[in-house]
């Protein structure tokens, strides 16, 4: 596999909750491949993950596709989101794609979505992220 930023990243508990993997990375062009662990306790009354979880594995993989694509210097705190729900997920593996759309100066455009182990489509999202210095994002949060 490919050397990534995100090789020298310690993962935050909240993708350790939802069992990020990193499976395929194309840096040069912000693609990323992951797989997330849909688990029964993220289930909703219907047995289904729960719509919040799944946005939370869409979010963990459009700021690392932006990420990898900056080599690490840059840091994408989300402004905007938006998320299609298209099919139920069921507990198992979840695989997701991203791909930055556009890297400005100050923000950047990335689209993503959600598959089971069948190919289904899950969801799908978007997101406008500003790009800050990733030394200082991740310095001022430990304050």
């Amino acid at each position: 596999m490919v050397r990534t930023a995100l090789d020298d990243f310690q993962m935050p508990p909240c993708s350790q909750l939802l069992g990020w993997t990193m499976l395929d990375a194309k840096p040069d062009e912000g693609w990323i491949r992951l797989s997330f662990q849909g688990r029964p306790e993220f289930c909703n009354p219907a047995g289904c993950i729960q719509g919040g979880f799944l946005t939370a594995m869409l979010d963990d993989t459009m700021g690392p596709a932006a990420f990898i694509m900056t080599g690490g210097k840059l840091y994408t705190p989300t402004v905007t989101m938006t998320v299609n729900f298209l099919a139920p997920a069921k507990v198992g593996t979840i695989y997701s794609e991203a791909k930055v759309v556009q890297l400005g100066k100050t923000v950047v455009f990335v689209e993503a979505k959600l598959t089971d182990g069948d190919g289904v489509l899950l969801a799908t999202a978007t997101s406008t992220s500003r790009l800050v210095d990733a030394v200082k994002a991740i310095r001022q949060a430990l304050r």
